[in-house]
């Protein structure tokens, strides 16, 4: 009995997983302006306008891809996504927008992984313009 009240209290930490997967994102502090603008895509008209917003120009695929990549992992027990293959916009017509609760889902992972990513980022910029200054980086 104890080994299964540990297996139903073992849950995933999902909020952790959204701050690696923004961390990941937000490599180049220059990213800022466009993650706040997806985060904003994103609020106003959801999970597939982010992709379509995402994916209208090269510099912004990378965190198409990287998002995509979180989906297709996350959680890791049942991934929004299930497979690899195919073109993100199809995939999520297939797995997430035909499930409420698993749209919300997505919603709110892409939602919190992007916040941390514009952390991540802005927290770049700032360390970046102190080297620039001559500050030591804290």
């Amino acid at each position: 009995m104890g080994g299964q009240m540990t297996d139903t209290l073992a849950f995933e930490n999902l909020d952790l997983a959204c701050a690696k997967a923004g961390q990941k994102i937000a490599k180049k502090s220059d990213l800022e302006k466009t993650i706040t603008d997806a985060l904003a895509v994103l609020e106003e008209q959801g999970v597939y306008a982010l992709f379509l917003y995402l994916n209208m120009k090269d510099e912004r695929k990378q965190i198409s891809r990287a998002l995509a990549s979180f989906l297709k992992k996350t959680p890791s027990k049942e991934p929004l996504i299930k497979e690899d293959n195919g073109n993100i916009s199809r995939l999520i017509q297939k797995y997430i927008a035909t499930d409420i609760d698993k749209l919300l889902l997505a919603g709110d992972l892409l939602r919190q992984t992007l916040i941390y990513a514009r952390y991540h980022a802005k927290a770049l910029k700032e360390k970046e313009k102190k080297s620039d200054t001559g500050e030591a980086a804290a």
